[in-house]
């Protein structure tokens, strides 16, 4: 049986290598090389030793080859890594606001609306409504940056479609946000709640998705509040916001009409201008004078 085995072609080759592959095994080198007088007294192997031990010997190569390192290129992956799925966490949606009686007014009743540092005793606030326009917003923009004043801005929903470029480079240059309905609806006040929850939705959703900026403030147009309209803007997260100080630019009263209504502003009063609606050059003419002119009387311009 075993001389028949020893003429197959596979284990004569075994036979053959497994003297040199034993020997390169580092404990039999070790032992080869610490111990040679040992060696000589193991006993003679026979064919038929060799022929009995080749299937261990066969073992002992493999052992030896698995416990030896590869090169890192030797090494292949036996399945692709799969990406991981991006983790969608369920966020409730935050509750709605405590509906408010009346809208804000002045600074002090912002604050006391909204947590935060008091306003400094000398602060106004500039608000621009009825943008974003083409014309009239790029060059109150260059203006409000000469003189590093803050501003917010009123945003009417179908005014951004259309000038998208022109929304986003408010936000860009760091002005607030605020929501002031999708079509300017005058009589907003007398309408039904699902009109005035859906002019709200809507210009909020295009002032977000055109700015990446949500707006908080919410104007209604004309100043028109009621207790459906103060409830819509709580139900969708809004604070309403008013003004204190109306120079009625948007009727085009005249320049010098605008400026002595602005230069009469007191400390923590809330500004009332216009970008949009028509020509605006009164407003931008006006305001190219009054800005200037408050902050020299010592008027520090803040941020809603």
């Amino acid at each position: 049986m075993l001389d028949r085995l020893s003429k197959l072609p596979t284990v004569r080759r075994l036979v053959t290598a497994a003297p040199r592959a034993v020997g390169k095994l580092p404990t039999v080198t070790r032992l080869l090389t610490a111990a040679p007088g040992a060696v000589s007294k193991l006993p003679t192997v026979t064919r038929r030793r060799l022929l009995t031990a080749a299937p261990g010997a066969a073992g002992l190569l493999m052992l030896a080859s698995a416990a030896e390192p590869r090169p890192a290129s030797a090494i292949r992956a036996t399945t692709r890594p799969r990406p991981r799925p991006p983790e969608r966490a369920t966020v409730a949606p935050p509750p709605p606001l405590p509906t408010q009686h009346r809208p804000i007014f002045t600074l002090a009743d912002y604050r006391r609306i909204t947590s935060g540092p008091a306003f400094p005793t000398d602060a106004v606030a500039l608000t621009i409504d009825d943008g974003p326009h083409p014309v009239w917003t790029p060059k109150i923009l260059r203006l409000l940056d000469r003189y590093h004043v803050p501003a917010l801005f009123c945003m009417i929903g179908n005014q951004v479609l259309g000038h998208e470029s022109v929304a986003k480079s408010v936000a860009r240059d760091g002005h607030q946000l605020a929501n002031h309905t999708w079509s300017h609806p005058i009589s907003l006040a007398h309408k039904p709640p699902t009109q005035v929850r859906k002019e709200i939705a809507r210009a909020q959703e295009k002032i977000h998705d055109t700015t990446g900026y949500a707006p908080k403030l919410f104007r209604s147009p004309g100043g028109a509040w009621s207790p459906t309209v103060m409830r819509e803007a709580a139900h969708a997260h809004l604070v309403p916001l008013d003004w204190s100080d109306d120079p009625r630019d948007w009727s085009r009263p005249g320049t010098a009409a605008i400026k002595r209504r602005l230069l009469a502003a007191r400390p923590g009063q809330i500004l009332l201008c216009h970008d949009g609606g028509g020509d605006r050059s009164q407003t931008y003419a006006a305001l190219s004078t009054v800005i200037p002119a408050l902050t020299a009387r010592g008027y520090r311009f803040v941020a809603l």
